[in-house]
């Protein structure tokens, strides 16, 4: 600080008109034209022209309004919890044996959830997702393509993938899923013969683990008929920013543990170009009484 007021001094001297010039100079990592001030842009993208606050809406009435639906929200999350687990009496939570979380009749269902493919990183896949005839099914279909971008560094591209939305409750908090009543993941879809993956999303605790990923493989037969598939959570295996991991264990379905939301995903990524297609027309939980299996793979005890 002493240093910076020797230099304003200094240019004083010489005239008051230098001033500025020696302020940007000293302080121009902290103002809006350094690079070090503004977000990262992929290249080619154009420039925001004014800031992300310019777009914000100041209405007094909006805000009210925002309250009083944040609050009404924040009123039946409540009740419902004092009901009990999910806003079911504790009894029917113990004797449930499915439970359907995402069914597509409608676009508001479609809205829940998220497409993306490999254009991200300059991929040349296409995605779609629309509801299936009658408005029975969500329908996911597109193009996959294995060329990688010429960009010089990426050396594999070709996927696609369609992900659920993290529940939010009032005042966009995170709200979190129990599954720990079921055992099983139950789906009726209809495939192209095409193999897709499987994916459960987690939001950890620690920061080192937000590319930890849970899946397993759903093989899709093709043809007019439905299939229900069923797959239970011990098949599901970690991995790490594509990288099965040593260190295994069961996936946590409870609001308790350090996974504080799930998300479900669906990803197909088999290296073969041409166009897919997998119509879902509701995904599911199941408690099967039969499945007795805890955890498919080895774990081991560390020193």
């Amino acid at each position: 600080m002493a240093l910076a007021v020797m230099l304003l001094n200094g240019a004083s001297f010489h005239g008051g008109c230098c001033r500025h010039k020696v302020l940007l100079s000293l302080h121009g990592p902290l103002l809006s034209h350094s690079k070090l001030y503004s977000s990262y842009r992929r290249p080619g993208a154009e420039p925001k022209k004014k800031p992300s606050w310019q777009n914000a809406d100041f209405s007094f009435k909006k805000s009210i309004d925002h309250l009083k639906t944040q609050l009404s929200l924040l009123k039946k999350e409540t009740q419902d919890y004092l009901k009990g687990p999910g806003g079911h009496p504790v009894s029917q939570h113990f004797l449930e044996q499915t439970r359907v979380l995402w069914q597509f009749r409608s676009q508001e269902d479609l809205n829940e959830w998220v497409i993306s493919s490999d254009v991200e990183i300059g991929g040349k896949s296409k995605v779609y997702i629309k509801l299936g005839r009658n408005n029975q099914a969500a329908l996911l279909y597109g193009t996959l393509n294995t060329e990688a971008p010429r960009d010089g560094e990426t050396k594999y591209s070709g996927y696609c993938s369609m992900r659920s939305r993290p529940a939010v409750g009032s005042f966009n908090r995170k709200k979190y899923y129990d599954w720990s009543n079921f055992n099983s993941l139950y789906l009726r879809v209809r495939g192209d013969g095409r193999p897709w993956m499987v994916n459960i999303y987690t939001d950890p605790y620690f920061s080192h683990q937000k590319d930890d990923l849970y899946s397993y493989f759903m093989f899709t037969r093709g043809g007019p008929y439905w299939e229900e598939i069923k797959i239970p959570f011990s098949k599901f295996f970690l991995s790490s920013r594509g990288r099965v991991q040593d260190n295994q264990h069961p996936v946590w379905l409870d609001k308790a543990s350090f996974l504080e939301t799930l998300t479900l995903g669906f990803t197909i990524g088999d290296k073969v170009d041409g166009p897919f297609q997998l119509e879902i027309d509701f995904i599911g939980l199941l408690n099967d009484r039969a499945h007795r299996e805890e955890f498919a793979y080895e774990t081991y005890d560390k020193n």
